[in-house]
């Protein structure tokens, strides 16, 4: 898509999932979180671009003075009176606490019981492809109190902090700090509640999860569809004094990828046993991919990415063809020295940080926490060496130029770079223009 941060998305990609699908005789709809740029024109209340999607209903969290999407419309209809947002934390908080509204109002019960609704009313003969995008555990952390309930703050697993890498990060404060903080050593007192928090959101997301899937068991669905499970991003919630999301480290970019296939696919394509864990990395840019396999048709050459399916098969050829690692990065993001690149197998992971410039090197097999930054280490020089390599040439193959890289070295970047060539250009200039929204981080 040619974004490399948090920029305007294009209101049009050459290909693009839902519409694909949709080409391919799916009806398409999306509940939930899309991000996908909002028309303020649209209708009466203005509307989310839909990229091929035929419906939605939107909850993106995003203050009403982005967009007012269908979720805001709901609530100013039901309980005009009250305010979504009365629990008093905002969409980028570092802080936890309990809903203060009655839980039919949580946008997480919003999104599951619309998901619910849609699939009790199907009738059509054609296949669907369903999003259902729970915004929770994004922040804030709000889950009903019953839920929060559930898990003893004491209980709390201590963050992660590191032999010394990431003290730069452990910022004092002098009185509260801005609930929108990207770094910084908040007490373990107001922390374990926001882990607290965090850990009930999930679960409260959990809960409709079950009650969606019970809902494709009742209807006779369940054993001819594909569910995949993932998330955009993890959050830090305090380790190495770090909050939120943007960042290398693996509470932030290792996300859940669970796939759940169709009994009718059993005999034909799938030689592993249900509840299996792979070891090959994988990452978002699969999905797109993957749906369309499913659905029988060609998957696009344009379009990265590789179909999770053919991992179903161990067959030992498809693993040896399979990625050995993978690229992450991310542009500037509530700082001028937070921009990186990085690679991992899911065993090495090497980080390139722009701005000092600097590098890390953590062996997750050994050290999954990045407690052990091991790119000083003399005895790792040569897999230090091996990865930076992989990163330049990667660089030299894509074209990114003398800013990115110069006879073979690594360049230092001050200034950010937020899209890439691949970023349709009329879009470049509609921002330059003003005339798109920019998603909040």
């Amino acid at each position: 898509h040619g974004m490399l941060g948090y920029g305007a998305i294009a209101t049009h990609y050459p290909v693009e999932m839902p519409a694909t699908m949709q080409e391919n005789g799916y009806v398409t709809h999306s509940i939930g979180k899309d991000h996908f740029g909002w028309n303020k024109t649209a209708g009466e209340h203005g509307g989310g671009i839909n990229h091929g999607y035929m419906g939605t209903m939107l909850y993106d969290g995003l203050p009403e003075t982005n967009e007012n999407d269908d979720y805001d419309q709901w609530f100013k209809k039901f309980d005009p009176e009250s305010d979504p947002m009365a629990t008093g934390l905002t969409f980028n908080d570092y802080r936890g606490r309990a809903y203060v509204l009655p839980e039919y109002y949580h946008p997480t019960a919003w999104v599951g019981r619309h998901a619910v609704s849609w699939l009790n009313a199907y009738n059509s003969s054609q296949p669907f492809m369903l999003k259902v995008s729970f915004h929770r555990p994004h922040s804030p952390y709000d889950p009903p109190k019953r839920v929060m309930d559930l898990f003893d703050p004491d209980e709390m697993p201590q963050p992660c902090n590191g032999d010394g890498w990431d003290g730069r990060f452990a910022l004092n404060f002098t009185g509260p700090p801005n609930p929108a903080i990207w770094c910084g050593n908040v007490s373990w007192e107001e922390l374990k509640i926001s882990r607290q928090a965090y850990y009930a959101s999930v679960a409260f997301v959990d809960e409709w999860v079950g009650l969606i899937r019970a809902v494709l068991e009742e209807r006779n669905l369940l054993d001819n569809t594909l569910i995949l499970f993932t998330a955009d991003h993890g959050d830090m919630l305090g380790d190495h004094y770090h909050y939120r999301k943007g960042y290398p480290y693996e509470s932030s970019s290792h996300v859940p990828m669970i796939l759940r296939w169709p009994s009718s696919m059993d005999a034909r394509e799938v030689s592993i046993a249900r509840g299996s864990v792979l070891d090959s990395v994988v990452e978002l840019r699969d999905v797109f991919p993957t749906f369309v396999h499913a659905s029988g048709h060609p998957i696009p050459k344009s379009i990265d990415g590789s179909s999770l399916l053919t991992l179903l098969s161990n067959q030992s050829h498809v693993n040896e063809e399979w990625r050995e690692w993978i690229d992450l990065e991310h542009d500037i993001c509530y700082n001028v020295t937070n921009h990186w690149n990085a690679l991992t197998d899911g065993k090495i992971k090497y980080i390139f940080n722009a701005y000092w410039p600097s590098e890390q090197l953590f062996n997750l097999t050994a050290d999954p926490t990045e407690m052990h930054d091991l790119a000083g280490d003399a005895s790792y020089q040569s897999t230090l060496m091996l990865w930076r390599k992989r990163m330049v040439n990667q660089f030299e193959d894509e074209g990114r130029g003398p800013d990115w890289v110069q006879n073979g070295q690594l360049m230092k970047r001050v200034k950010g770079q937020l899209y890439s060539p691949n970023f349709p250009k009329k879009e470049l200039f509609r921002e330059w223009l003003g005339h798109t929204r920019l998603p909040s981080p």
